[in-house]
């Protein structure tokens, strides 16, 4: 299992604290700190397309509006934290997000 997260996110501190409670042990990067391995980002764009791109942040918000009509995949490989978190994926399956659902699919 790997998760693409931010230190700083709640959402994923809390996503890391209940998956190690349910046993597994994810390898985690953190997108700011280790930015997204070009292969790992085109596999999560093709699983979850625009879903991965979080248009509330903070980051995007930042943005100008020629960059905001530019292409996503690109936006999110020179702003990894316009991601939307975490991203886990088991190899196979790629969620995005802590929702009731995904937090079913990973915990069982």
């Amino acid at each position: 299992m790997h998760m693409f997260s931010l230190k700083s996110c709640d959402t994923c501190r809390r996503a890391l604290k209940e998956l190690r409670a349910a046993g597994a042990e994810p390898q985690v990067t953190d997108v700011r700190a280790d930015g997204v391995p070009a292969g790992d980002l085109a596999a999560m764009w093709a699983a979850l397309g625009e879903s991965l791109v979080n248009r509330a942040s903070a980051t995007w918000r930042r943005l100008s509006e020629a960059e905001k009509a530019g292409d996503p995949q690109a936006l999110l490989a020179a702003h990894p934290t316009l991601m939307k978190r975490p991203v886990i994926t088991d190899g196979t399956d790629w969620t995005v997000g802590w929702t009731s659902d995904v937090r079913a699919r990973w915990l069982g």
